[in-house]
């Protein structure tokens, strides 16, 4: 067998498993409906939890944001790529989250790989959630690379995570975790797990992609939203292209720790920056969100309306509070069905399927936002009946 016919091989096994994925190509730009193939389809599938990703301000903000600085930064941030909109922006998030200082970068993925790895080398131990996005846990990998032993712990299984932490006599600790899982929308126990890091003298990593700009007083972010500090022990990544409408991500923490990233953090370092532009865009976003709460009241109400009206469907919502609201179907061809069911009703709704979820857990992800009228709620609602 040739080495193109091992591919393909796989490849007709993941079609018989229904676990083949396909790219959508939208003809329009991410917003509260999408085009695709000619049709309409009130969009369920984005991650744009304010609706900012199609706001003309924040358009406006990128385009002056070109014109003044260009296209691109040419270099990485330590070789003469990070501009004065970059520094401007990393000022303000620090200020927004409460944090001593912050770094962008330019995906929330590259974030993550920048983290832990940097954090735990040989004689390190890292603790992670089960249920943290694959970002984390390839950051969790290359930390296995680099000598530390690693612990994946139960989903929020704070007495399993305790007994792991007592257990290891490793010289550095990282308790790391997603604050909002995204794929079934929970929310991480945060004071436990930082009183915990506390008690074990441990770090505390923390993907706040899904609850920044959505979750606290002001959209500050899941610890706004538990009322916990900006402890010195915590590094809190934040992505910028879900809620914040743009794209990139930042790391915010103390002093120390974000000096201590830009000076040994390889995933850093060795990118080039993302273009001053978005940055520029960014700022005006933040200061979006943070007069946003118009937007974060109508994504509740949005939230609200969908959970009371999906009581008594056959698939079963997660219990989120948050703008991730996961449908329980089960099998994967059954998910499938739903969501090309939903499609030719003018609904997307896309199913998720394995490896992404555990076995027989396939599921619509139904994400709500600040864009959606409550209209295109019931009109899911509606649907969903009639199929059911």
């Amino acid at each position: 067998m040739s080495l193109t016919e091992r591919l393909q091989a796989e490849l007709d096994d993941i079609a018989a498993a229904g676990l083949t994925r396909r790219r959508r190509v939208l003809a329009s730009p991410c917003g509260r409906t999408a085009v695709v193939d000619g049709r309409e389809l009130i969009n369920f599938a984005s991650n744009d939890y304010l609706g900012l990703a199609g706001d003309p301000a924040l358009a406006a903000a990128f385009a002056h944001g070109a014109r003044q600085w260009g296209t691109g930064s040419g270099a990485s941030h330590l070789l003469g790529g990070h501009l004065e909109p970059h520094e401007k922006l990393e000022t303000e998030l620090a200020a927004f989250t409460g944090f001593a200082r912050a770094l962008t970068f330019s995906t929330g993925y590259l974030a993550n790989l920048a983290v832990t790895p940097t954090l735990a080398g040989r004689g390190a131990a890292v603790f992670a959630d089960k249920l943290n996005h694959a970002s984390l846990i390839d950051a969790m990998q290359l930390a296995k690379a680099n000598g530390a032993a690693i612990h994946r712990y139960p989903h929020a299984d704070l007495s399993a995570l305790e007994r792991l932490l007592a257990a290891s006599a490793a010289a550095s600790k990282l308790i790391v975790s997603d604050t909002v899982f995204s794929m079934d929308g929970d929310l991480a126990p945060l004071p436990q797990l930082l009183e915990l890091a506390e008690r074990y003298d441990a770090w505390l990593i923390l993907d706040d992609a899904h609850g920044f700009g959505v979750l606290g007083e002001n959209g500050r972010g899941s610890l706004a939203h538990c009322g916990l500090p900006a402890a010195e022990r915590i590094l809190l990544m934040g992505t910028l292209g879900k809620a914040a409408g743009v794209g990139g991500a930042f790391v915010a923490g103390s002093e120390t720790a974000i000096d201590y990233l830009l000076q040994k953090g390889r995933a850093y370092i060795f990118t080039t920056a993302a273009p001053p532009a978005v940055a520029c865009a960014l700022s005006h976003s933040l200061q979006r969100i943070a007069a946003g709460d118009d937007l974060r009241q109508r994504l509740f109400a949005h939230i609200a309306r969908l959970q009371d009206g999906a009581a008594g469907l056959p698939w079963r919502l997660l219990p989120s509070a948050t703008a991730i609201q996961p449908l329980i179907v089960g099998g994967n061809a059954a998910a499938v069905a739903l969501s090309d069911a939903l499609w030719q009703r003018g609904l997307w709704a896309p199913a998720i399927r394995p490896p992404t979820v555990p076995a027989g857990t396939a599921r619509l992800r139904l994400s709500l936002s600040a864009a959606h009228t409550t209209d295109d709620i019931d009109k899911l609602l509606a649907a969903l009946r009639e199929l059911s």
